[in-house]
């Protein structure tokens, strides 16, 4: 018996493939490391929180309590750079200290890029 697909049945498979094609492993493996931007005043900057802090990763208001509670936080600059195989990636850059006087706010930061885990 032939199968028939109408045209949404097609559009619908053409789809799932397109997504599935661009969804890149190595993407999803690094999406461990969890960045975060921290705005103050003056700019912002993308950062990954230390080991010692890992449990605060989930949320980024505990993220802002911390801060508010410890007065600062040690956490990894994040830069974009590219890698070995040419592509774009966000990577550690240098282990800073936030205070958090001047401090206004902390977000998820969601990157399309490869995120290298901090060693």
């Amino acid at each position: 018996m032939p199968i028939s697909i109408d045209r949404r049945g097609f559009a619908r498979i053409l789809f799932a493939g397109v997504l599935l094609s661009a969804v890149d492993p190595t993407l999803a493996a690094a999406q461990g490391t969890k960045l975060f931007t921290f705005v103050s005043e003056t700019g912002s900057i993308v950062a990954a929180l230390t080991k010692e802090d890992a449990a605060l990763e989930a949320d980024a208001g505990a993220i802002g309590k911390a801060l508010r509670e410890r007065g600062s936080l040690t956490v990894w600059r994040y830069a974009v750079r590219k890698a070995k195989d040419g592509e774009l990636e966000q990577a550690p850059l240098a282990k800073i200290s936030i205070q958090a006087q001047g401090t206004l706010r902390v977000e998820p930061y969601r990157t399309p890029l490869r995120v290298v885990p901090m060693e």
